[in-house]
């Protein structure tokens, strides 16, 4: 278990005497990829709000981590025991709460929203927010969240509830959210997965929580889905850009990750590893997929495998809003058989 860091890091630097990066992400690459509940990388004693005297907060996946997995997306756990909450508080990124036990309620902007095993809670932009656990058992949170891309843009302003200082130098209030996404108010912000419904995709089974599709949703920086894998069976093979965080909410098994190495010629080429590494994980893991990476996931188990996947969106708007398929999952396969057989009868 790693110990309160003198300082929070939360947002990284890339430095290099040279133009190529090559050894940045080999190193990058070289992190063990898995990890579980003996890892907490930083523990919430510097440089963070939201704990009260009864709440715990510990993180898995950061910016300061070593050694270093990303920051495109940072991974933590909350635990509230019952009848307690945490410290309220305010920062400008979003988060997404995805619910792994317990029932409770939030209070975001003075207003309350109840929630339950299963769901998919957001902390909108600009969001003063405090968890309550009024139940009869401990509630665990898991909370995934893009925050170093709202610093990287200077979004900075954050901390507990409090008044300004030197107010003698501002004005009245002004209303915050007159800058913000028309509409976004009207939006939801607790999603329950039963609600959703499993759809046969390339991938395999997956039902979608939270993409750009679903503009019903307050959530504008993470894509989320859930993807259940039978016994004996696996993912698609595919490749994306942008690198991946997935949590195991039962079940067992391996993801297969192939690297993409970039051939610069007259133009970019990708040239895929022939054999790929192999990263064995079970039911409480979190899985880091690379960048441009070809990744595939196996239940190597005797249950189904459940994951939750957790992807930056940021990536679709620079240009990498597609997903190749090297291998479909073979329940898709199977059904589009069935279907081109039923067509022909």
């Amino acid at each position: 278990m790693g110990e309160g860091k003198k300082g929070r890091v939360f947002l990284r630097g890339i430095t290099s005497e040279t133009y190529g990066l090559g050894e940045f992400r080999s190193k990058q690459l070289a992190a063990p990829r898995v990890r579980n509940d003996e890892i907490v990388v930083d523990d919430a004693k510097v440089g963070h709000s939201g704990d009260s005297a009864d709440s715990r907060t510990w993180w898995r996946v950061g910016p300061g981590d070593e050694p270093f997995l990303t920051q495109t997306l940072q991974v933590h756990f909350v635990q509230i025991p019952a009848g307690k909450a945490n410290h309220g508080h305010g920062h400008q990124n979003e988060a997404a709460f995805f619910i792994l036990q317990g029932s409770g309620y939030e209070v975001h902007d003075d207003q309350k929203y109840r929630w339950k095993k299963g769901d998919l809670v957001y902390v909108h932009t600009d969001s003063v927010h405090r968890h309550f656990n009024d139940g009869d058992e401990t509630a665990v949170a898991l909370v995934v969240k893009a925050k170093s891309t709202w610093m990287y843009f200077g979004l900075i302003q954050q901390g507990r509830s409090g008044p300004v200082e030197n107010e003698e130098r501002f004005g009245p209030r002004e209303d915050w959210s007159q800058i913000w996404t028309p509409g976004v108010l009207d939006r939801k912000k607790v999603v329950s997965s039963d609600d959703l419904p499993w759809e046969t995709t390339r991938e395999g089974k997956v039902r979608v929580l939270a993409s750009p599709d679903h503009t019903d949703q307050r959530i504008f920086s993470v894509d989320v889905y859930q993807q259940e894998i039978a016994p004996g069976g696996k993912s698609a093979k595919h490749w994306h850009m942008a690198d991946e965080v997935l949590y195991v909410l039962s079940g067992s098994g391996k993801s297969l990750h192939w690297e993409v190495e970039a051939e610069i010629a007259e133009k970019y080429y990708a040239r895929v590893a022939k054999e790929p590494s192999v990263h064995e994980f079970i039911a409480g893991d979190t899985i880091y997929v690379p960048q441009n990476t070809v990744h595939q996931h196996v239940n190597t188990g005797d249950e189904p495998l459940v994951l939750l996947s957790v992807q930056n969106r940021l990536f679709r708007w620079l240009g990498y809003d597609n997903v190749a398929y090297l291998e479909d999952a073979p329940e898709y396969s199977g059904a589009a058989t069935r279907e081109a057989a039923h067509a022909g009868a």
